[in-house]
């Protein structure tokens, strides 16, 4: 929870390139906490709640909130830092430089971050509604999180795309455009296509979609190490592990769709398996 709000903090700061880590940090301690809770044996109703509350800031509103920041910085002429912290020097010099400026601790420290909000109310009039279509990400998130907790399907794989994977996905943009944004080549360009809003908006709509879809989808949990009965789990880690070593950030959205894809061929045989059983 704590790493959905630091990320959050960093992207209303402009901090888009900074903020993703903090997500994939509470990507890997919200798969540990399962572990850690069943190797103590400390399962229960308190931890069920708290994962999903949890889940709702780090993999439902801190998504959302980058990408309303991305949003905004395709949409109008603000530079997502200033529309949040201002134009003023103060700002710059306290968050920017090593040595803070003394008013930042001082008495002139509330006046002036009263006038920097001042000033960054006329930049919010120069937004239209677009960018606000990234809180869709939140809004459907949190039917997917209370659906998974009485859902008796899901104990063991996914009925809908779950929030951590979701949100991965999402983590690609960010990463991208403060990686290719300032640079040129083909990188550039394509990052620069792809958030675009008549791209982004429709994206985020889909895969937003696809949380609450009654879609099947298979969970990384192995009950052996065995190939039988595991074949679509080995395909997806030994892909990913190719992806990530040649595509590195690109990988990040190519594997979730990859996931998407194995876990509706596995639904598609399993469901002609299961016709042929019957006939």
């Amino acid at each position: 929870m704590l790493c959905g709000v630091f990320a959050i903090i960093l992207a209303f700061a402009g901090r888009i390139d900074i903020a993703p880590y903090f997500i994939f940090l509470a990507a890997v301690l919200d798969f540990f906490d399962g572990f850690l809770a069943r190797l103590f044996k400390q399962q229960g109703e308190l931890g069920k709640q708290l994962d999903s509350l949890a889940d709702m800031i780090s993999f439902g509103l801190a998504p959302g909130i980058m990408m309303l920041v991305i949003l905004i910085s395709q949409t109008t002429f603000v530079d997502p830092e200033s529309l949040f912290f201002g134009h003023g020097e103060y700002i710059a010099t306290a968050y920017k430089t090593e040595h803070l400026h003394p008013s930042v601790f001082g008495p002139e420290a509330l006046n002036m971050s009263l006038h920097i909000w001042r000033n960054s109310l006329y930049e919010w009039k120069n937004i239209n509604g677009l960018p606000f279509v990234g809180l869709i990400i939140p809004f459907f998130s949190m039917f997917r999180l209370a659906k998974f907790n009485i859902d008796t399907r899901q104990s063991e794989s996914f009925i809908g795309l779950p929030t951590p994977a979701n949100t991965i996905f999402f983590m690609a943009f960010p990463l991208l455009l403060a990686k290719y944004g300032e640079t040129s080549g083909w990188e550039h360009n394509l990052i620069v296509y792809l958030v675009q809003p008549v791209i982004l908006i429709p994206v985020i709509v889909v895969m937003s979609l696809l949380l609450i879809a009654e879609l099947p989808l298979f969970a990384l949990k192995f009950k052996n190490f065995k190939w039988k009965g595991n074949e679509v789990r080995y395909i997806f880690l030994i892909s990913c592990g190719i992806l990530i070593s040649t595509l590195l950030v690109w990988s990040i959205p190519i594997i979730v769709l990859l996931y998407l894809l194995l876990s509706f061929i596995q639904h598609i045989l399993r469901k002609n398996r299961t016709h042929e059983i019957q006939s």
